[in-house]
């Protein structure tokens, strides 16, 4: 297991209010970590360019993810949050990666809010 396999892991999953994570270098849109399960590289592309060509886009019309459609509660800079029903999915953006975590019903938005926006805060801290 990588470094950014373990800070998904110990970072994310832990809280219990992260079902799924990944790690996108912004660079060559390739997928660095991802839990398991979480096969998303086929929606790193779309994630990638939703932070430089499409927030308003977003911010109107929501975003389709994995077959379902997600209404967009946040699009700025640096955070994209969208939700459907109990689910939903935060995208954050730092120097260097997308970050993107999921949570699904019973598990609490704000805490994977809190902990995926602390992850990126932690990789912008070290220049990333």
């Amino acid at each position: 297991m990588n470094q950014a396999q373990t800070l998904l892991l110990d970072g994310l999953i832990k809280t219990k209010h992260v079902e799924k994570a990944a790690l996108i270098r912004i660079a060559d849109m390739n997928v660095m970590a991802a839990t398991p399960g979480f096969n998303i590289q086929n929606w790193a592309l779309i994630f990638v360019q939703a932070f430089f060509n499409n927030q308003t886009q977003i911010r109107k019309e929501g975003q389709y993810f994995n077959d379902r459609y997600y209404k967009c509660y946040r699009a700025d800079g640096n955070s994209i949050y969208l939700k459907v029903k109990g689910d939903g999915v935060i995208i954050v953006k730092t120097g260097s990666f997308i970050l993107v975590g999921t949570y699904c019903q019973g598990m609490y938005p704000s805490v994977c809010v809190e902990a995926v926006e602390k992850l990126a805060d932690y990789l912008r801290a070290k220049g990333n």
